[in-house]
């Protein structure tokens, strides 16, 4: 029921195809969330909603997570289901973690509308921040995570998360012989990385930055492998 919902609210916004694809889906999350939280809280008010986004969508920086988690922190404090922590006078503030875990799970249905099958991890630190460890479903945020300065650059080549998923899948069905060393290996690239992370907080030496250049190299030819670099 809930995915016929989603195709019906999609159709309703415009499709997700085409060249205003990026901006019928929004709304299309936007319509779900908002119909969503009015069924357990009880008619919204009428509102204004106004977004603006410093990322660049489909560039692979959780664009769709982050608009996700807005509207849903909006719309619970709205209706009063969470608290609205910012009070007069302050720049920063910061829900319950009962809270954002609501925020989280909410923003999740959101991001299901616009990519159909998502992980949670996008979402999840959109809510919460730092560096989050994802294992068979389940999440958890790293304890020790240094601060580093990377240099992100923006191709301007847009792509789909739903279609590089689905292709990954279609992959994994077709070679899972050749596919799932791939993943084995990147899980270990991952567990291997965060040692190296969690060492860096107490001695940040040019030989463990090496080492974890040596390992986003490693990763980024498997990725281009399986078809999402």
């Amino acid at each position: 029921a809930r995915a016929e919902q989603m195709e019906k609210l999609k159709a309703f916004a415009g499709g997700d195809n085409g060249p205003e694809a990026v901006q019928s889906v929004a709304a299309a999350a936007f319509l779900y969330l908002y119909l969503s939280v009015a069924s357990k809280c009880g008619v919204l008010p009428t509102v204004d909603i106004l977004v603006w986004s410093e990322l660049p969508h489909g560039a692979g920086l959780g664009s769709s997570a982050a608009y996700s988690v807005c509207l849903a922190a909006a719309l619970l404090s709205g209706c009063g289901a969470i608290s609205y922590p910012l009070q007069e006078g302050q720049e920063v503030a910061r829900w319950t973690k009962e809270e954002l875990d609501v925020i989280n799970r909410l923003a999740f249905q959101g991001e299901q509308v616009i990519h159909g099958n998502p992980s949670g991890v996008d979402n999840a630190v959109s809510t919460w921040g730092g560096a989050l460890r994802y294992i068979s479903g389940k999440i958890s945020a790293l304890k020790s995570v240094p601060t580093l300065r990377i240099l992100l650059t923006n191709t301007k080549v847009p792509r789909s998360t739903k279609v590089l998923v689905a292709g990954v899948k279609a992959k994994l069905l077709k070679f899972p012989t050749v596919m799932e060393p791939m993943l084995t290996s990147i899980d270990a690239i991952s567990r291997e990385c965060e040692g190296i992370l969690e060492a860096m907080t107490g001695d940040p030496s040019q030989e463990l930055y090496s080492r974890l250049e040596a390992l986003v190299d490693i990763n980024q030819h498997l990725l281009n492998g399986m078809g999402v670099g």
